[in-house]
């Protein structure tokens, strides 16, 4: 069987956010931005399962754009959830290096994809 890079590395990040999250609920205190990053960040690896299981090439282009946009949402919350000192510089520039990767992924499967259509 093949490797699927994006599935693997869109599914550690989901772990990786699902962590950050209970690190920020019971470290922190901090509930409403960490839910709003957790939902994106999880979201990203959700989109891409679905999009693996695609009917056809639109439905496989749409659920990986919906990933992209979820994971440019993911950035947002991570820059905010460092700015504001809720996680460390090394722990938000890790994070931030890991979704601008799974966001070049993407944008390299979603320009192959739309050529093919």
């Amino acid at each position: 069987m093949r490797e699927n890079v994006i599935l693997e590395k869109s599914f550690a990040f989901s772990v990786r956010a699902v962590r950050a999250y209970q690190h920020l609920a019971s470290e922190k205190k901090e509930y409403v931005l960490s839910k709003q990053f957790l939902r994106s960040a999880t979201s990203i690896g959700a989109n891409v399962h679905e999009a693996n299981n695609a009917q056809s090439k639109k439905d496989f282009i749409s659920k990986m754009y919906i990933s992209y946009k979820e994971a440019t949402e993911t950035e947002y919350w991570i820059k905010l959830l460092t700015e504001t000192e809720c996680f460390t510089e090394a722990e938000g520039s890790s994070l931030l290096t890991d979704c601008v990767e799974l966001k070049q992924i993407l944008t390299a499967i979603l320009k192959s994809a739309k050529r093919s259509v």
